[in-house]
Order: structure tokens, then sequence, then C-alpha cells
């Protein structure tokens, strides 16, 4: 597995990243700080999630930014990979609204899924990452500090061995389940034999034929009752007929009684209600009378005859109210003419006090403009007095320079030239102090030999000595070198004199530059001053010229305002007179309007009266309808009383009597036998499902036999296979300890070359012990930091050799990972790293190896080298990738 490319936006310290990686080492370089290491988490959040970084969704967005997005291109097994998950926050909380992996056979979304594929295809989660390739800042001990227990767990997670735990505990499960139901099935079979032995013992088929034979006795007992109670039954049905005939006769006698007074009743109020109708009609007549007459009364007052009908009273109606929708018209037009001179009359009001208003703001500012003249004016000259300043100052200086020992312009190499002319001397004068300081010495130490007349050590006469002899010789030589030292204090004295005189001209000629310099930018701004003051003078014109035209304009919308005003009354006018012209039609209309309701009126009484006479003609209809019903009815009451024997029903009574008296006492008979019987079918039934349970206990009986017989079998299979997963786990891990511990060694030898170490040894619970070359066995842990520091990464790097190797038909392993493995090594050390380093790429074949540090001195061994710089106004990181590092150190 290889990380081709891994891109950010808002992804903690990075506004916008893009990076390649190539295979090789690659080493991510740059001071502490600047977000190396948020590089690889990018990579690791990609992969595993939020999760794996134990760090919230909220500290990975880019402070200020809504939305985060991380991009991973990865290699595996010969296929292509890509991985996005895009960040959200609101309200302060940040969540997950994207997570998509794209791979060769289509795409996994959400996080879980994305998180559970990507630990199925690198067969590995995100811890097992970590203990393998990932060697994370600050845990490069993590390996070495861990417990023997924790470290096997690591490691035998890593190799897979957990699965064969996870077997062996899912056939020990097994085992215990298969236990479990065998013996809960041996139970069963125990109570299924104490079961058929008590019902073998009732002698069921006995007690079966006995009582089938008392319910054929009560059956044909039963047989005999039902004949005589159905006899009884037709006896009682027959009375009870006649008697039903008989009370069904008497009941529509009384029926017919009572409609025979309905009928008399009904027919005498229809008569009241026919007189009544008569008399309605009569009264309908006269009220149409009294409307015809005021009808006439009405139309005298129209312009209609006496005699016209409703349609021209209609049409009259109809010539006014189009009369009135003209005037009405007429109104509308007269009312849209004053409301629009009244609006005329407004806008040009608004416009006179707008234009007034504008007329007073340009005279203000006029004003303004005006006093702000004299202020600049004053300004300009105040500026121009301060020009001749400058220009004084600087005429000043290059007078100065008249006299100087160099030209105005070449003050600063005249300093250099004194300066190095200065130190030359400086130089030399300490040089020659020196020489004077230890020929002193040599001539207190002659003189001192002199005096003493023989040499301390030898004890010979020091007369002929040479450096007796050259004494005389190295005081004149010490004469000369005082005077030549005075002359170089003078020499230096006179120099340090002109550099000050340097230094001045140096300060002279700079401020030149800056007073000139002043002295431009002021010229600049009084032409700009004296612009800006005839554009303002004639701006003041302008706007004085504009208030005068806008007055004037005012004035005229003023007229203009009054002419509207008075247009507006004339059309008031004319609606009113309009009004009054409506008045009068709305009078004629209400007349006319009247006749109408009076022409309703009159037909509404027609209507009524022939209404009333239909209805006195149905009345008399009906009743006559009625009394032939009732000449019906009083035949039928004279036939019903003649049908009526007393004598037949008293004897149909009395066999009614006897018939329900026999069937009551029947009844108990029936139902002694009837429950006899069904205690009987109920034996019967229940010795009969006895039968056949018996038959089902030993049907059961011979397959739970079975049933055990297999689960017995698969009890010592489930065990057998338990056995084997433990025993192969236990033999893998021996075989991975033993490639560990030589592995381990190989690494270790050939990164920490000390004399102290012989080996190590790597024990079958994970125990690390270190033995010296005097046999003496170590902890890590007294190791040294920067041994112990190595001493992991020897660890790391074998682990992941193993896995590499070790696997067979594995996809290639992920990258190897280094985040700040220097923290804890001296040079030294760091040069061991490197050997490392080289080991896992060239002997194992590492393919891509990824190193985080801050350490100049693994620079060196990258094939590319990616710059992190971190901008401290912003405080956002940058990427830079520097194709071979090589180059970038020339």
């Amino acid at each position: 597995m290889r990380f081709e490319r891994v891109r950010l936006e808002n992804f903690k310290c990075y506004a916008d990243a893009d990076l390649r990686l190539d295979r090789g080492v690659t080493v991510i370089h740059g001071v502490n700080g600047s977000g190396k290491s948020s590089l690889l988490e990018a990579c690791f959040f990609a992969l595993y999630g939020a999760r794996a970084l134990d760090r919230t969704l909220e500290e990975l967005v880019t402070i200020g930014a809504e939305e985060a997005t991380v991009e991973l291109w990865f290699a595996h097994g010969g296929e292509s990979y890509h991985i996005k998950r895009r960040l959200r926050v609101r309200d302060d909380r940040a969540t997950t609204v994207e997570c998509v992996l794209d791979e060769p056979d289509g795409v996994v979304e959400g996080a879980r899924d994305v998180r559970s594929r990507v630990a199925s295809l690198l067969r590995m989660d995100h811890e097992a990452f970590v203990n393998c390739a990932y060697v994370r800042q600050g845990e490069v001990n993590k390996l070495i500090n861990a417990t023997p227990s924790e470290r096997q767990d690591m490691i035998d997670d890593l190799l897979q061995l957990g699965r064969l735990e996870e077997y062996r505990q899912r056939a020990s499960d097994a085992r215990v389940g298969v236990g479990r139901v065998l013996e809960g099935k041996r139970e069963s079979l125990s109570q299924l034999t104490d079961q058929i032995d008590a019902k073998e013992e009732k002698d069921l088929p006995e007690r079966l034929n006995e009582a089938q034979s008392e319910l054929t006795t009560v059956k044909s007992e039963l047989e005999r009752y039902d004949e005589q109670r159905e006899t009884a039954r037709e006896t009682l049905e027959e009375a009870t007929s006649l008697l039903e005939e008989y009370e069904q006769r008497r009941d529509e006698l009384e029926d017919v009684d009572g409609e025979i007074d309905d009928l008399t009743e009904t027919i005498e109020t229809d008569e009241c209600e026919r007189e009544a109708l008569a008399d309605e009609i009569a009264e309908c007549r006269e009220r149409s009378d009294e409307l015809r007459t005021r009808i006439e009364s009405e139309l005298e007052a129209t312009d209609l005859s006496t005699d016209a009908d409703r349609d021209a009273v209609e049409s009259l109606i109809d010539d006014l109210e189009e009369r009135d929708d003209e005037i009405r018209d007429e109104i509308e037009q007269h009312r849209l003419d004053a409301q629009r001179h009244r609006e005329d009359a407004q806008n040009h009001r608004d416009a006179a006090v707008d234009a007034e208003e504008r007329a007073t703001e340009k005279r203000e500012r006029a004003g303004e403009l005006e006093s702000n003249l004299e202020e600049t004016r004053s300004d300009l000259a105040d500026r121009r007095e301060t020009l001749i300043d400058l220009t004084e100052r600087i005429d000043a200086i290059e007078d100065a320079f008249e006299d100087a020992p160099v030209e105005l312009g070449d003050a600063e190499g005249f300093r250099e030239d004194v300066a190095n002319e200065l130190e030359d001397v400086r130089s030399e004068l300490t040089t020659l102090e020196a020489t004077i300081e230890s020929l002193e010495a040599d001539i207190e130490e002659g003189q001192a030999l002199l005096e003493a007349g023989k040499c301390p050590e030898c004890g010979q006469s020091v007369s002929e000595a040479p450096r007796i002899e050259s004494l005389e010789d190295d005081r004149e030589r010490l004469a000369d070198l005082r005077t030549e030292r005075e002359e170089l204090t003078e020499t230096r004295e006179h120099i340090e004199d002109r550099f000050e005189r340097a230094e001045t001209l140096v300060d002279r000629e700079d401020e030149h530059d800056r007073l000139w310099d002043k002295r431009e930018t002021l010229a600049e701004l009084i032409d700009e001053r004296e612009s800006s003051i005839q554009e303002t003078e004639g701006r003041v014109e302008t706007l004085q010229e504009e208030a005068d035209e806008l007055e004037a304009e005012a004035e005229q919308h003023r007229e203009s305002a009054e002419a509207a005003d008075e247009q507006a009354e004339d059309s008031r006018e004319a609606i009113a007179e309009c009004n009054e012209r409506r008045g009068e039609l709305a009078d004629r209309i209400e007349t006319l309007e009247d006749v109408l309701a009076d022409f309703d009126r009159l037909e509404d009484l027609a209507e009524d009266i022939e209404s009333s006479r239909e209805r006195r003609e149905q009345l008399a209809e009906m009743n006559d309808e009625r009394r032939d019903r009732l000449g019906t009815l009083r035949d039928r009451r004279s036939e019903l009383a003649d049908a009526i024997d007393e004598d037949r029903l008293a004897e149909a009574r009395a066999d009614r009597d006897r018939a329900e008296t026999y069937l009551e006492e029947v009844a108990e008979e029936i139902q002694q036998r009837e429950q006899r019987r069904d205690e009987l079918q109920a034996r019967i039934g229940a010795i009969e499902n006895e039968i056949e349970e018996l038959r089902s206990l030993r049907e059961r009986h011979e397959e739970l036999e079975a049933t055990v017989e297999h689960l017995e079998s698969l009890y010592e299979e489930a065990q057998q296979l338990q056995e084997m997963y433990g025993q192969l786990r236990a033999e893998l891990r021996q075989r991975n300890v033993e490639t560990l511990e030589r592995m381990l060694n190989d690494t270790f030898d050939l990164v920490y070359r000390n004399d102290s170490y012989d080996r190590i040894e790597l024990e079958t619970d994970y125990h690390l012990t270190i033995y010296q070359k005097d046999g003496e066995a170590l902890d890590p842990d007294q190791l040294s930091g920067g041994e112990r520091a190595l001493f992991n990464l020897s660890l790391r790097g074998a682990i992941y050799r193993l896995l590499a190797e070790g696997i067979e038909g594995a996809a290639p392993t992920p990258p190897l990972i280094l985040d700040e493995p220097t923290v804890f090594l001296d040079s030294g050390h760091v040069s061991q790293l490197l050997e490392l380093i080289e080991y896992m790429r060239t002997e194992i074949g590492v393919e891509q190896i990824v190193v985080v540090s801050h350490d100049d001195e693994l620079v060196d061994a990258a094939d590319d080298l990616v710059h992190v710089d971190k901008d401290a106004t912003t405080n956002r990181s940058q990427v830079e990738r520097r194709e071979r590092a090589g180059l970038v150190a020339d």
C-alpha cells in the first residue's frame, strides 16, 4: 500500500494544500509547530476517521471556516483508490456530510462503512496501523513501554493471530453450547421414558372398549326420548298456531275499528279546511282589486299611460338607468380630471420645495467651500515657507561638503575606506603590542639570569649564553618598537578623528537625502493645493449659478400648482351638478320600481287564488275516496266478528298446556342422558388422545436418542477444533517470536554498533531482555533515552519486516511513517537512524517511507523533500514539494 496524493482544504492549520507522494524516502521538513504532523494526521483521518486521532471533528476544521475537506489517493494491491471526507460546522458543532471511497469495484459511502472497508482492505484497523507502520509523535517508546501482554496483543493482531484466538473462542463457545444442548436433550430423553412407562401402566385399550359400550346404550335411549319429544312439539305447534290465528283476527278487528274512527275524523277535518280555503280566495280577490287601483294611480305620475303593462315599465326603467350610467361615467371622468389636477398641483409644489432645498444646499456648499478656501490658502502659505526653509537647509549641507575631503554622495565610501584604514592600524598596533610585551619578558628573564650569574637548571655560567649576548640588542630593538608604537598611536588617533569626520559626513549626507525627498514631496503637494484652490473657486461660482437657476425653477412650479388647483375646482363643480341630475333620475326609477313591485304582488295573489282552488278540489276528491274506504272497512268488521269461535279457542289452550308440561318433564331426562353421553365421548376422546400421545412419545423417544448420539459426536468435534486452534496459535506465535527475535537482533546490530551489548532475547510472552557482553541482563527501560528510542525503532522495523515477509499472499504493507523520530536522539544516534531507514528501503524493500522531522540531518537521506512553512500573520501553513533533496542541499 502506498500514498499517492493528499489534498486539504481548511484542515487544521491548512487553508489549501495539495501534496503528491512518490516511492522511496520522503522527508517532511520544517520548524516545530509549522504543521508537519498535520499532513500525516490528514492521511490517517482519511483512512480511519477522527476516532483514530483521538480528536473531535471540531478540532480538525480550521478556526473560522464552515467546511473542511480531506482527500487521499492511494495504491494497494495494484489498484488505485480515492477517499474523500467533508466536514461542515453548524452551531459550533462539526458533522461529516460526505464520506466516499472510490474503488475499482464500485463506491462505498458513509463514515462507518468506509472505515470498515479500509480495515478489511488493509487487514488492520487504526490501532494495528499505528502499532505497525505509524510511529506517531511522542509515541516512539510505545511498544517498549507496553506490558508484555499488551505487546503480545498488539503483535498478535498485526500477524492475524488474533483471528486464531477468535476462532478458538468460537469453537469453545460452540462446544459449551453443544454441551448445554446435549444435557438438555439427555434430560428430555429421561423424562420421555418416564412418561411412556406411566401411560403403558393405564391399560388404555380396555378402558376404551368399556366406554364405547356404555355410549351405545345411552345413545339408543336418547333416540327414543327424541321421538316422543318431537310428537309433543307437533301438538304444541298446532295449538299455538290456532291460538295465534284467533289472536290475529282479534287484533285485525281492533285495527279495523280504529281505522274507521280515523277516517271519519279526517273527512270532517278536510271539510273544515275547504271552507277556510273558500274564505281565503275571496280575500285575495279583494286585495287584487286594491292593487290594480294603486298601480293606475302610480302610473299617472310617470310618462306612461295608466293602462301600461309590466314590459313598458321595465323598458322605461332601463332607459333611465342607461341615462344614470352616462351621468355616472361623466362624474367619474370629472373625478379623474380633478384628481389629476390635484396631483399635478402637488407635484409642482413638491418640485418647488425640492428645488428650493437643492438651491439652499448648493449655497451652503458654496459657503463651506469659500470657508475652506481661506484655510487652504493659509496652509499653502505655510508650506511655501517650509519649502524655503528646506531649501536653505539643503544648501547649507551642500556648502558644508565644499570643504569636505569627498563630494556629496561619496561619504559612505569614504567612511568605509577610513574604517578599513583604522582597522589595519589597530591590527598592526595590536601585533606590535604583543611583540613588545614578549620582548620585554625576554629582556626581564635575561636580566634575571645575568644577575644570578648561572643557570638555575644546569648550574653553568650564563655570561656567554646566546640570550645574554643578545640582551643589549633586544633593548635597542625594544626602544625602536616603542618609538614605532608611539607613531602608530598618533596615526591611529588621527585616523579616528578622520573616521568621526566621515561619520558626520555620512549623517549629513543622509540628512541631505531625507530633506531633498521631503522638499520634493512638499513641492508636489504645493502644486496640488494650488490646482485645488483654482478648482474650488470655479466650483463655488458654479454652485451659485445653479442655486439661482433652481430658485427660478421653484417659482415656475408654484405658478403651475396654482393653475392646477383652479382646474381641480372646476372639475369638482361639474361633479356636483352631475350628482344633482342623478338624484332626480333616482326618484323616478324608485317610483317605477314600486309599480313593478305591485305588479309582482298582483301576480302572487293570482297564484295564491289558483293554488287555493286546486287545494279545495283535491280535498273533495280525497274525501270521496275516504268514504268508499269507510264502507269497505265496515263490511270487513262484520266478517271478523262472525269468524271468532270461543269453544275451539278453549280446546286449543288445553292442548298447548299439556304439550308444554310433557316437554318440560322429558327435557330433564334428555339432559341427563346427553350429559352422560358427553362425558363418555370426552372420556373416549381423552383415552384416544392418550393412546395417540403414547405413540407420539415413542416416536419422539427414537428421534431424541438419535439427536443425543449426534450431539455427543458434535461435542467431541468442537473440543478437538478448540484444541487445534489453541495449539496452532501457540505454534505460530512461537515461530513468529523466533523470527521476530532474529530480525530484531539483525536490525539492532545494524543500527546500534556498541560493544556493550551482545544480543536481545524475546520470550514467548513477548518479554524483552537485553544482554550485555558480560552476560548481564537488562530491561529495555534501563537504557538511556536515545538508546531506548533507537531500540524501539529497531523493534518497529523488525515487526514491519515480519509483517511484510511473514504473511504469505497478503497485500503490500502500508508506508512506514516516522513522526519526529529524532526527539530523543543525539547526533550519533541520528546517523544510526539514517542507517535503519536505508536498511528498510534497500534490504527489506519498503516501497514508501515518510519521515516528519525538524532535524536537518535527515534531509540528506530523502529522495523527495517536502518543506512546510507557517505564515506568522495568518497562522496558515503551506507545503512545497522539492524534487530530489540533494539538489536542494546544493
